[in-house]
């Protein structure tokens, strides 16, 4: 009898009891092992360089780097990396920002135990997996199309407002209050979605198309 591949998981979540009741869910599973978990963006981005698991749970709603931007993080630092969109949050545009920045799959997190590990297992073998809402809002989005910036999120947009205004990323930082490695992040992150290769070109696509004021 031919045994079912070992899937390494890593959860992303900021509630404690929400990985803790994914990990006990994943030991039910003789093929799901948990390698990781991470309470942030930016932990989860290094847990995912440090386990290399093959599916990553992630939330899409936390303190720090975002959901959909640490999605578009690790699948460019580690494009072998599956990922799932676990939320609660069923609005289109976050559906939209989660599958543009990578996720293979957007789950509800009142999606059952047995869905979330065939999610897992279709993860794993390249499969898309989607809730109901999530198809739904792909069908929606692709017959109204979406401006260009649409993705970038609130923080991102107050780091391009101060590129447009000539700072660099050690001044940005100070006037967030956060690290330049957070604020690199967020550079790199509106340069993937906004599809252009230098700042340069990230604040004239600014300015013309009037994304910030």
């Amino acid at each position: 009898m031919k045994l079912s591949p070992l899937i390494r998981v890593v959860v992303v979540d900021d509630y404690l009891m929400v990985r803790q009741g994914i990990s006990t869910f994943l030991s039910v599973f003789d093929d799901l092992q948990l390698v990781g978990e991470a309470q942030d963006g930016e932990s989860a981005i290094e847990i995912c360089g440090q386990a290399q698991p093959d599916v990553v749970l992630m939330d899409l709603v936390m303190p720090g780097v975002d959901g959909p931007t640490t999605i578009r993080s690790i699948r460019q630092k580690y494009p072998n990396i599956k990922i799932i969109a676990l939320t609660s949050y069923k609005d289109e545009e976050l559906v939209i920002k989660a599958i543009d920045a990578g996720a293979i799959g957007y789950l509800i997190k009142d999606v059952s135990a047995e869905e979330l590990a065939e999610a897992i297992r279709s993860a794993h073998a390249g499969r898309s997996s989607l809730s109901n809402e999530a198809a739904l809002a792909l069908v929606h989005a692709a017959d109204h199309p979406i401006p260009t910036g649409h993705d970038l999120t609130d923080r991102e947009r107050d780091v391009l407002r101060l590129m447009v205004r000539g700072l660099t990323n050690t001044q940005i930082a100070k006037e967030l209050f956060v690290s330049p490695s957070t604020i690199k992040t967020h550079v790199s992150s509106i340069l993937s979605k906004l599809d252009v290769a230098s700042r340069s070109e990230a604040v004239a696509l600014a300015v013309r198309n009037q994304i910030v004021k």
